[in-house]
C-alpha cells in the first residue's frame, strides 16, 4: 500500500492527466472525462480532509497549512458546482474550467511542494503508517455516495 504522500500524489498526478485531456477534448466528448474528474476532485477532497488533514490539524506547527489547504478545497468545490451547472459547450464554462485549471494546479503544487514538507516535519512516521489506505479506503466510500447521489437525481 502507498503511503498518503504517495497515494494523494498519484491523485494529483491522475487530476493534471485529465484537466489536460479536458482542455484538449471537444465539446461532445467533453461530459464523460469532465464526469470523471469532478468525482475523483470531490471524493479525494473529502478522503483528503478526513485522513491526512485532520492529522495535520492535530498538530499544532500543522495548522496553518491544514486550514489553508481546507479553504482552498472550499474554494475549488464552488468552482466545480458552478462549471458543474454549466452547459459544457458555452463559452462561460470553458473560462471557468480555465480558472479551475489555474486554481487547482496552485493548489497541488503548494499541497506537494509545502504541505507535505510541513507535515512530514510535524507528524512522526509512526503516526501515520497506515494513512494511505485509510485515504484510498474513505475516498472509495465517497465515490460510491457521489454514485448513489448521482443515480438518484436520474430517477427524480
Amino acid at each position: 500500500m502507498p503511503n498518503i504522500y504517495d497515494a494523494i500524489k498519484s491523485d494529483h498526478d491522475n487530476h493534471r492527466a485529465l484537466l489536460k485531456k479536458i482542455e484538449n477534448s471537444k465539446a461532445q466528448d467533453r461530459g464523460a472525462l469532465w464526469r470523471s474528474f469532478y468525482e475523483d476532485v470531490k471524493s479525494h477532497a473529502a478522503a483528503e480532509e478526513e485522513t491526512f488533514y485532520s492529522k495535520l490539524i492535530s498538530k499544532t506547527w500543522g495548522q496553518d497549512a491544514a486550514r489553508h489547504s481546507v479553504h482552498e478545497h472550499q474554494q475549488l468545490d464552488d468552482l466545480l458546482e458552478e462549471i458543474n451547472a454549466l452547459k459544457l459547450t458555452s463559452d462561460l464554462w470553458m473560462k471557468k474550467f480555465d480558472q479551475l485549471v489555474h486554481d487547482y494546479e496552485h493548489h497541488m503544487d503548494e499541497e506537494e511542494n509545502e504541505v507535505f514538507a510541513r507535515a512530514r516535519e510535524t507528524i512522526d512516521e509512526s503516526e501515520i503508517e497506515g494513512f494511505g489506505e485509510k485515504f484510498q479506503s474513505r475516498k472509495k466510500k465517497e465515490r460510491d455516495l457521489i454514485a448513489d447521489k448521482r443515480e438518484d437525481s436520474l430517477e427524480d
